[in-house]
């Protein structure tokens, strides 16, 4: 048994065949048939089904795939803590980011980390809270950029800013008449929401104390895929919705205008940098948090929320 035949089964269960494993570990199919068969003999366990089309590992495959998963993130750990011990920042880094945040904080950071450090290379997956846990679980995930808190104890939480909740109304809405808005302002039939499984959605019912059958009720036929569609739904004349703070650092004066905050105490989401508690590379995430934090508003990182918005692991 070798570390590269656990490659092997490993990429056939991603991709569910053969000749697509064997292309994604740059070999050919018979190479890689070939050393699954010999693993499979030596350990007396069939691991693939080879009679179902797709590919599908069998009840005893299961275990041994999640096992050689242990083994390579361990191996891989191994390597990357003998690097550290060296003094050196290289090698891959698979990072997860939420929609919410990806599009306004990874311009902000991205081209002076990599300029700072160059022998790092950025493996970026913008994907749900949900997804996120479950590939850093699996070790398919170095860390990501969440909300939080996420109340898991297998995760480690590194907190990088706090950002304030801000409402975007159309030109004719009431609540513009006020300086600032309180959440029992905002009307749930004039609200648009991010459609279900982002964590933006769950906190802004959260934060207006809606229950979700209510807001499916009444928003479901315009629940939209990521911020900027909101922001230009609002735009279109109608409704309000609520913002991060980070997504109105490139708004137009007139786009300004209509924007108002919530009443002091401002609700708020914590914005950490996450990893699963067995993650070796410490000066790399230390190095990777303390970067993120300096390109962020100060009040931003100095901020002490009096109330922060929840988000649930559906998010």
């Amino acid at each position: 048994m070798n570390l590269q035949q656990l490659e092997y089964i490993l990429a056939v269960d991603q991709h569910r065949h053969f000749a697509e494993g064997a292309r994604h570990c740059h070999v050919t199919q018979p190479t890689l048939s070939t050393m699954i068969q010999k693993l499979e003999e030596e350990l007396g366990v069939k691991i693939f089904d080879r009679s179902k089309k797709p590919v599908i590992p069998t009840e005893e495959g299961k275990k041994i795939i999640a096992q050689a998963r242990e083994v390579l993130a361990e191996s891989r750990r191994l390597l990357e803590l003998a690097s550290e011990l060296r003094g050196e920042l290289r090698g891959v880094l698979e990072l997860g980011i939420i929609p919410t945040v990806a599009p306004y904080l990874l311009p902000a950071f991205l081209p002076s980390f990599l300029q700072h450090f160059p022998d790092i290379h950025l493996h970026i997956s913008e994907l749900t809270t949900e997804e996120i846990i479950r590939r850093l679980k699996h070790h398919q995930l170095d860390a990501a950029i969440l909300a939080t808190p996420l109340d898991d104890p297998s995760l480690y939480e590194h907190p990088l800013y706090d950002e304030e909740f801000v409402v975007y109304a159309s030109p004719k809405q009431p609540l513009l008449r006020k300086q600032f808005v309180a959440p029992e302002d905002i009307q749930l039939d004039e609200l648009w929401l991010l459609e279900e499984g982002h964590c933006l959605r769950t906190q802004v019912v959260n934060l207006c104390e809606l229950q979700y059958a209510d807001a499916e009720e009444s928003r479901l036929a315009y629940a939209a895929g990521s911020v900027e569609t909101l922001k230009k739904m609002v735009d279109m004349g109608h409704g309000v919705t609520i913002l991060p703070e980070l997504a109105i650092a490139d708004l137009t004066d007139e786009e300004h205008t209509r924007l108002r905050f919530f009443k002091p105490p401002a609700p708020v989401r914590e914005i950490s940098l996450v990893t699963y508690r067995y993650f070796a590379r410490e000066r790399l995430f230390n190095a990777l948090a303390a970067h993120i934090r300096t390109t962020v508003p100060l009040g931003m990182q100095k901020r002490s929320a009096v109330k922060k918005v929840p988000v649930t692991r559906k998010a």
